[in-house]
């Protein structure tokens, strides 16, 4: 019933049903999608989501899924996909305009190619636009707050609706988007006019240090924890003599504590149990709880 009526919205053969979420996610664990749509415009992804609003059905919405942990069981309803079929960049002066499902390194890219600096920092984050806004995704020197000046997205009846900074109320990796429902459309960032050479150089240096630094070779959705006000997460996690620690498949990485990594053969239970682990660790020893700043979706056991 649910495929039938989406494909009136979106046209015959453009559901997908019981899709791997470990093709989808950066973790590369995760159960079966019960309904995958990838909406081609914008009116479509407002369509889909009031269908979804109206009838109580349940509605996850997907980036890159570079900071995802998708559970083993899956997830019912409907995943609405914003990857490469809304991922226009357009420049206009300093200002970029991306569509939601547009790579960071590319409109990274493009603002380089445009001369253009303010981005330097997302060369190297590999999610995409719309991530990037729900999270205020940052890295070294920056973060999207510095830059972004309006959103478009759409609420839960379908309806676009704009947003300015202080409507988006941005801080430490988190934004409105994150509990008012709404869904990233597109981002206007702006930028300032700089010298290709010196941006060139600094997302080089930006990109060695993350090389050097980060476990870029492993499976894994990034930093596994938010920063802890006073604290440095990788920190509190090696003093607690976790470096390299195993569990099933999924380990601390010897290289940076503070990612969580599937080594090949990992489930996403394995992935949550680590993350539990580490964090009742930490409390335990210096009183700090850790909060994850990968989104967790779907059910997983509590261990005991």
């Amino acid at each position: 019933m649910i495929k039938g009526e989406l494909e009136k919205i979106l046209g015959a053969g453009e559901v997908l049903l019981q899709q791997p979420m470990s093709q989808y996610t950066s973790f590369k664990v995760g159960g079966a999608a019960e309904h995958l749509v990838k909406p081609k415009d914008y009116n479509k992804v407002a369509e889909v989501i009031a269908f979804c609003s109206a009838r109580d059905i349940p509605l996850y919405v997907l980036g890159r899924g570079t900071n995802l942990l998708v559970s083993d069981k899956g997830l019912p309803g409907v995943v609405i996909a914003l990857t490469d079929n809304l991922a226009k960049i357009t420049v206009a002066g300093v200002k970029i305009i991306a569509q939601a499902g547009a790579p960071l390194p590319k409109v990274s890219s493009v603002a380089l190619a445009n001369k253009l600096t303010g981005l330097e920092f997302a060369g190297g984050i590999p999610g995409s636009m719309g991530g990037a806004v729900v999270m205020n995704a940052g890295a070294y020197d920056g973060e999207i707050k510095n830059v972004l000046r309006r959103v478009l997205a759409v609420n839960s009846q379908g309806e676009l609706v704009t947003f300015g900074p202080k409507e988006m109320e941005l801080a430490y990796r988190s934004s409105a988007f994150q509990h008012n429902g709404h869904v990233v459309l597109e981002a206007e960032l702006e930028l300032a006019p700089g010298d290709p050479m010196a941006i060139q150089a600094k997302m080089n240096e930006f990109n060695r240090r993350r090389r050097e630094k980060q476990p870029l070779e492993a499976a894994s959705a990034g930093s596994t924890f938010k920063r802890p006000q006073g604290h440095y997460a990788g920190q509190l996690i090696e003093s607690c003599n976790f470096r390299g620690t195993s569990l099933g498949g999924a380990a601390v990485s010897e290289k940076h504590c503070g990612f969580i990594i599937n080594r090949g053969y990992a489930t996403a239970q394995d992935i949550y149990n680590l993350i539990l682990k580490v964090q009742g660790e930490v409390e335990k020893k210096h009183n700090v709880r850790l909060m994850p700043e990968v989104k967790i979706w779907g059910e997983f056991i509590e261990p005991r």
